[in-house]
């Protein structure tokens, strides 16, 4: 693999650095630590820069406006745009836009009128409903949302959890079960709007992160029309799927950013921090925890970047996707945890990110996957064929 960045990626890199340096970083000095959004004026502002700057909307594909990135550029943008006090809740709080779901861009062309094009101009939201409370890591096997044909719908009875954004979204993209078949191969997508009589959020589920919750979503006899499958029946899992894969790559690099933040904080206390007579990066146990810091994010990057240039290049990217999910999120985590640890009791204050950091690389273990999935997906590769 090389790993010699292109003149327009080294652009990229520097452009969204000392966007994140000069513009977001200031504007979040004056909000609540745990804060999960900028303050109207700010974010209204930056908004017009990112367009002007050809950045809105990054995951957008050309031919719908988008800036058309790379899964290369792409993941190193995110690198790049989680190193402030937020980054890993919402990158830049929102001010690079979203692409909303990317399912949608397979959808039928009255589809797109309706739902894709919509949230594109920012004008809906969309949320994604596959997790179910009977178990999130084999997504395929625990969808138990039933929905069965009734003339010309399709009546829909289930419930979801830990759903990101269904209390504030437009509408769903809805994973539920319409065949007998009980693994992949019975699951069918359907695009539904969230004030549809039938559709219920339940409830809100904090989690670690104050700024951060889910919901609990509940459908009784929930009618969508034929018009609004997305895709085949039954043939909804694959498309979920390719969600879970491609997306690890992003939201593996944006884990990254924190780390090595983190790390040049602690690099800087070190040499300042004066203990028992000699600064902390005199000492062998404080160097020793910066070496293993160097070392977990530059095989994280290295994982990260693999991953990205085997997509870009159209060759099979599972197993690498799955290793940089892992190891990113692991590593970066570990990186936190020492560099709170070479802080001390400032270290675990709202003083400095470093404590919210930590909980939300926490999360990171779980979503889009946990761990131990990812691990199940490499061995699957490695090993081959099919096995429980």
């Amino acid at each position: 693999m090389n790993f010699d960045l292109t003149d327009e990626q080294q652009m990229i890199v520097d452009t969204t650095r000392k966007f994140v340096e000069s513009e977001i970083v200031p504007a979040e000095e004056n909000l609540d630590p745990d804060a999960g959004s900028l303050e109207p004026h700010d974010f209204e502002r930056l908004v017009i820069k990112t367009k002007e700057m050809g950045f809105y909307g990054l995951d957008i594909p050309a031919e719908y406006g988008g800036p058309g990135l790379d899964t290369t550029s792409r993941a190193l943008m995110a690198i790049e745009m989680s190193q402030h006090r937020a980054g890993l809740y919402n990158p830049c709080y929102g001010v690079f836009g979203g692409a909303g779901l990317a399912q949608l861009y397979e959808a039928t062309d009255a589809q797109k009128e309706r739902w894709l094009y919509p949230t594109l101009r920012g004008e809906k939201k969309g949320c994604f409903a596959l997790t179910e409370p009977s178990g999130g890591s084999d997504p395929a096997r625990a969808v138990q949302t039933k929905g069965y044909k009734d003339g010309t719908e399709w009546v829909l009875n289930g419930s979801k959890l830990y759903i990101s954004g269904a209390d504030k979204a437009d509408y769903a993209l809805l994973f539920a079960r319409t065949s007998d078949d009980p693994g992949r191969n019975g699951v069918t997508a359907f695009i539904v709007d969230t004030d549809s009589p039938g559709f219920f959020v339940r409830r809100v589920v904090h989690t670690l992160r104050a700024t951060h919750y889910a919901t609990e979503l509940q459908f009784e006899d929930l009618r969508i029309p034929e018009d609004q499958i997305l895709g085949e029946v039954n043939g909804g899992f694959a498309i979920a799927n390719d969600r879970l894969s491609r997306q690890r790559i992003p939201y593996a690099a944006g884990c990254i950013g924190p780390a090595i933040r983190a790390q040049a904080m602690s690099i800087e206390w070190a040499k300042s921090r004066e203990t028992f007579g000699s600064i902390l990066a005199e000492k062998q146990a404080i160097q020793w925890m910066l070496v293993d810091n160097e070392i977990d994010i530059r095989h994280a990057k290295y994982c990260v970047l693999e991953a990205a240039q085997k997509a870009d290049k159209g060759l099979r990217f599972r197993t690498e996707a799955a290793m940089a999910k892992l190891v990113a999120t692991e590593a970066s985590g570990r990186v936190v945890d020492r560099c709170i640890q070479i802080h001390g009791g400032i270290g675990v204050t709202k003083d400095l990110p470093l404590e919210r950091w930590y909980r939300e690389l926490r999360i990171r273990r779980v979503g889009e996957g946990p761990s131990e999935v990812q691990k199940l997906i490499m061995a699957r590769d490695i090993i081959g064929g099919s096995f429980k």
